[in-house]
């Protein structure tokens, strides 16, 4: 079993940018597929970013596309979510998530997909 814990959070303008890590401990991320979601108040938690078990495949949610990008350090077993160009809209909670599929090519978008959560980290942008 994977233990997540998401950092990097934090209040920050429109315009800026902010770095989300996601230390894996009990179990090394090359065996797992990962993702972000976030969680706005009062909505539910949505897709954001998901590299495959590979590391050769990324998907994004189109509100995020060209703006954020996901990727993995298997030394540090640590994954990445480089945020840019934050808009208020992008205010939420972030989770890391981690998928123990068997196929090393396939991204996955659905909260479903994933068995492991992390506790999330809280991202503010102000206009």
């Amino acid at each position: 079993q994977v233990q997540l814990v998401e950092s990097g959070g934090g209040l920050v303008q429109a315009g800026d940018s902010l770095r989300l890590s996601c230390a894996a401990s009990g179990r090394t991320l090359s065996g797992y597929a990962m993702g972000w979601f976030r969680q706005a108040p009062e909505k539910e938690r949505e897709f954001v970013a998901a590299i495959t078990r590979s590391g050769y495949s990324t998907s994004y949610a189109d509100s995020v596309k060209g703006r954020f990008s996901i990727s993995e350090d298997n030394a540090k077993n640590t994954v990445f979510l480089q945020m840019n160009s934050l808009k208020p809209e992008d205010t939420a909670v972030y989770y890391c998530a981690a998928s123990s599929t068997t196929y090393r090519y396939t991204v996955y978008r659905g909260r479903d997909d994933y068995d492991y959560w992390g506790q999330g980290t809280q991202v503010t942008v102000s206009s």
